[in-house]
């Protein structure tokens, strides 16, 4: 497969499709796919070819799969969950951390003097992501591109710090899973029920 040239319309389009199957696939949460019976699968059904097995025997296949993905994301929604509860107990103890009555605690890193945004506002941020065992899942500081969004269009954690921030401030927030993306995660990156760290920077109201 490596020896394939991407120099055509065809071959660029086609390298694109697999591409957004590969995302797809690894979102998914289904373990141990085989990339080889993948493309040969595909070839298969393109060329239009019988299935070398059974179709129940396939369907069999991908049930046990989707059980066992499951099974392991319910495993890992409960360790998230605990961990993060911990995480935030030990977090809500030290004296530079603020804890509202909502539960989500923050803590000022750079006190800004402008304006602070209401709900009707749009604003222009930097921010930093991660886990509460410092994996990074989002960073539009890595990106080097700020992020603009109304203040009510993020997690409700976000919302209610923002609507706290002056304007040049730099937060960092520690957010409760019930203020985060609760029970449905987001994505592969992000587990049910995690807590979540961000450092937020107020750039601007727009």
């Amino acid at each position: 497969m490596s020896d394939v040239k991407l120099d055509t319309v065809e071959t660029k389009a086609s390298y694109g499709i697999g591409l957004q199957m590969g995302q797809q696939l690894a979102q998914s949460g289904l373990e141990g796919l085989n990339v080889a019976a993948i493309a040969k699968g595909i070839a298969a059904s393109l060329t239009g070819e019988m299935p070398e097995i059974e179709v129940d025997e396939i369907n069999n296949a991908l049930r046990e799969l989707h059980t066992r993905a499951e099974q392991a994301r319910a495993e890992q929604a409960k360790i998230a969950a605990a961990d993060g509860e911990a995480f935030l107990k030990d977090n809500a103890l030290r004296d530079e951390v603020t804890v509202t009555e909502s539960g989500l605690q923050y803590e000022v890193l750079v006190e800004g003097n402008g304006e602070i945004p209401t709900s009707d506002k749009q604003v222009r941020v930097h921010y930093h992501g991660q886990l509460t065992d410092g994996t990074v899942f989002d960073s539009s500081v890595t990106r080097g591109q700020p992020a603009e969004f109304p203040v009510t269009g993020v997690i409700a954690g976000w919302v209610e710090a923002l609507q706290m921030m002056p304007v040049g401030s730099k937060w960092k927030l520690y957010i409760p899973q019930n203020l985060a993306y609760g029970e449905r995660g987001a994505g592969a990156a992000i587990p049910p029920y995690a807590a979540l760290v961000f450092e937020v920077e107020l750039l601007d109201i727009l």
